[in-house]
């Protein structure tokens, strides 16, 4: 069967479908309502039984729908129509909406769907990335065009195509059902599908198109389903009990802890991600850890790679959140409580040592632990627990603590970095020991101060939960430290150009991204000279009352922390300062490395795009063999577009909880939806009225809307939505125009991203970037 228009395709469907329904209507062409329209609603009202009930009078032009263009959401559909003006009226807009309209282009009525349960959009392709997928984006609610119209986040699924673990009578199953018969009847294996489920659990087909996908490799299902079933032994293996580890069972995450998705995108080229484990995630975490206080874990590697998907291993993260003093018994009922609490509340994935663990002793945390009494944890226990806490964490804070020596650590990290940077050593050999060195004096003391760092954000935040200080007082405090982040700023408006390149040229957005240029090799990419006028930002100082100190020494001393009102806040104050700090300085010696390695790319013929493919495990393996440089790069090179092109296959959810997850899961409320595997770097404007401002821009619209369709008459680089799901309306169009945007952002990174004036939208890396 061919596509024709969407009246025409629901008509040729109505008497051979078998696995949904498909509403009756009533259809007539353009031409025939501009010159016969009393005609028209005559015949309808005395033809169709259903003329008196809520009608939905919906386009179906010629050009919609077809193999080339979908035109989704271009012309009116007018819902909920009653009653004979009402309709006319509602005719017309649809009409109207055709401008410059074909003879054939056509009109048609339906009643509503009354009882409706379940309604949404399904794609049997990712429209992403072309992998095989059904991927179900539907709304909960009674409203049919939720998710078309892009007015709120609704959920979504993924079902690979292969997979036949659906329970039969599930709404799921059905749709899926529908998709293959729709697939078998079209010969096509990418289409568009708007449906809807009613209280009877019966499945209503509302429209079927060609699915559009540009510019994206066709992968097979077979091939796609061997990787999902190797991913399905990975997990079974990762979350199954462990002789040495507290806890059950666990869980994977993409943001927990050292936060893989936020550092280096979820779908990393091998050398960030190889980088990222080598530096921080294979032992160093663990060995810092420990060194703190915590439970020994060195043996375990954090991060995980799925396919290519890194991910961090949550048990084993929670148990070196656990004080090493902490009784087996306990830290086996803490460790089997935190999973759970985090498989119950999978949004908190991103926020689980602020939410779900007690990694340190807080000024709140007797109120705060009334969360573990109520979950059966004894007196005895909870006793037991706080003591731990508070003796790591007076061990840590303390003023001669190891935070302290970690920063006489990291300050050794510049002149051991010039040293081998001005020696003859080959590159080989100077990456050896930039990242060796990155490791020693970089990145582990980083690991301490990033820890120290926490338990004084945490300190703060308790002082206003016991109402010592208040929001502006916390929000004064962390504005009066002077961080990397504040400096720099102050810097660029104060110094040459070349000066502040000279102090902050080797910082780059994506720290372990070798494609992400380095401040001083595209300074214009950054920096916008007239930005120099701006005036710099000035805070109000922050101080406390009498009374404030006074009722912050008594909590200190019946607290039992070893530190007066100042010292405490002298080391809240040099362990943020510390831990950025720590990040500016070992980042420097990283970036260098990763300057070297382009160079020793270059030197065989390898461009940067190249060697972002290598594992540095092959360069490093190297200075301690004669084995042959190129061959090795160039066969972990090989290896490496491999192993990404599966990784591009493959769309897991932000939190692993069971082994089936590999082939069917939902994505948690407010994952944003990731359009293309586009990459944008562009200026942003929130403004879409103000049309010569849209050029080459990343545009900011509050939703998914087809009303904002005329964007797209204009050269936008980007588009970021508040809400929207992947399968609304501006999704589609996106998709269709190959344009990297996402879609249903949320609330909370919508504002953190509008707040910048130039962003880098990965699509592909599901990952976005403030550039400035």
């Amino acid at each position: 069967m061919i596509f024709t228009t969407k009246s025409q395709n629901l008509i040729s469907l109505q008497n051979i479908l078998t696995t949904a329904k498909i509403l009756p209507q009533f259809c007539f062409t353009a031409e025939q309502w501009k010159n016969e329209s009393n005609d028209v609603l005559n015949s309808f009202f005395t033809l169709y039984k259903w003329s008196d009930k809520k009608l939905i009078v919906r386009s179906s032009a010629v050009c919609e729908d077809s193999a080339f263009q979908s035109y989704a959401g271009y012309y009116d559909s007018i819902l909920n129509v009653e009653g004979v003006k009402k309709l006319e009226s509602a005719i017309e807009s649809v009409y109207q909406s055709f401008e410059n309209y074909t003879p054939n282009d056509e009109i048609f009525i339906q009643p509503m769907l009354e009882n409706v349960d379940i309604s949404g959009v399904a794609f049997t392709k990712d429209p992403s990335n072309n992998t095989p997928y059904y991927v179900l984006n539907y709304s909960l609610s009674s409203s049919t065009d939720a998710i078309t119209a892009g007015t709120s986040n609704e959920n979504v699924s993924y079902i690979s195509k292969q997979f036949d673990g659906l329970d039969k009578e599930s709404w799921q199953f059905k749709l899926c059902s529908l998709c293959k018969e729709l697939e078998k009847i079209y010969g096509l294996d990418a289409l568009d599908i708007e449906f809807a489920v009613d209280k009877n659990k019966h499945l209503y087909l509302f429209q079927v198109r060609p699915l559009i996908i540009k510019s994206l490799d066709n992968f097979c299902d077979q091939e796609h389903f061997k990787i999902l079933k190797t991913l399905e032994a990975t997990i079974s293996r990762f979350i199954k009990p462990h002789p040495y580890l507290n806890g059950e069972r666990s869980v994977l995450g993409i943001m927990p802890d050292w936060n893989p998705a936020e550092i280096i995108g979820v779908r990393p080229r091998p050398l960030a991600l190889s980088l990222y484990k080598e530096l921080i995630t294979d032992s160093t975490w663990a060995y810092q850890r420990n060194n703190y206080g915590y439970k020994q874990l060195r043996s375990f590697p954090l991060l995980l790679s799925l396919a290519g998907l890194p991910y961090i291993d949550v048990r084993v993260s929670f148990n070196s959140f656990i004080p090493k003093d902490t009784p087996d018994r306990l830290a086996e009922k803490l460790v089997n409580y935190y999973i759970n609490e985090l498989k119950n509340a999978p949004e908190k994935h991103d926020k689980v040592e602020f939410d779900i663990i007690f990694s340190c002793f807080t000024l709140d945390l007797n109120e705060r632990l009334k969360r573990l009494s109520e979950a059966g944890f004894s007196e005895s226990e909870l006793i037991t627990f706080t003591e731990s806490l508070k003796k790591l964490t007076n061990n840590i804070i303390k003023n001669d603590g190891l935070w302290k020596k970690d920063i006489e650590k990291i300050n050794t990290l510049p002149n051991r970095r010039i040293k081998i940077l001005s020696s003859d050593l080959s590159k080989v050999e100077k990456i050896h020991w930039l990242l060796e060195d990155c490791k020693r004096y970089g990145t582990l003391p980083f690991a301490g101060l990033a820890r120290a760092g926490f338990i004084a954000v945490q300190f703060l935040r308790s002082m206003v939960a016991k109402n010592i200080i208040t929001e502006q007082d916390y929000n004064k405090f962390l504005s009066s430290i002077a961080t990397v982040s504040s400096t720099l700023k102050q810097d660029f408006i104060n110094l040459p150009l070349s000066s502040f390149l000279q102090q902050y040229g080797h910082l780059r957005p994506g720290t372990y991204d070798i494609l992400s240029p380095r401040y001083d090799k595209a300074p214009e990419r950054y920096f916008n000279q007239s930005d120099k006028n701006v005036k710099e930002q000035t805070f109000d100082n922050f101080t406390l009352s009498l009374e404030q100190l006074s009722a912050l020494k008594e909590l200190l001393e019946k607290s039992g922390i070893e530190h007066d009102v100042i010292s405490l806040f002298s080391f809240i104050k040099g362990a943020i300062e510390g831990r950025e700090y720590a990040k500016f300085i070992f980042t420097h010696s990283l970036s260098d490395a990763l300057e070297l390695i382009t160079e020793l790319g270059l030197e065989h013929q390898l461009n940067t795009d190249d060697m972002s493919y290598v594992d540095i495990s092959s360069i490093l393996k190297t200075y301690s063999s004669s084995d042959d440089l190129l061959n090795i790069i160039k066969s972990s090179i090989d290896t490496g577009k491999k192993n990404h092109l599966k990784a591009q296959q493959i769309t897991l959810p932000p939190l692993i909880s069971s082994p089936s997850d590999a082939y069917f899961f939902n994505m948690p409320e407010g994952e944003p939806n990731y359009i293309t595997l586009g990459k944008i770097t562009a200026e942003t404007t929130m403004n879409p009225a103000a049309y010569e401002e849209l050029a080459g821009k990343i545009v900011f619209i509050p939703s998914a809307d087809p009303g904002f369709d005329w964007l797209f008459s204009h050269p936008i680089a980007g588009l970021i939505t508040k809400y929207g799901g992947c399968n609304s309306h501006m999704a589609i169009r996106a998709g269709e125009l190959n344009i990297p945007s996402v879609i249903g952002a949320g609330e909370i990174l919508y504002a953190k991203w509008l707040k910048a004036e130039k962003l880098e939208l990965d699509a592909n890396n599901k990952k976005v970037i403030i550039i400035r």
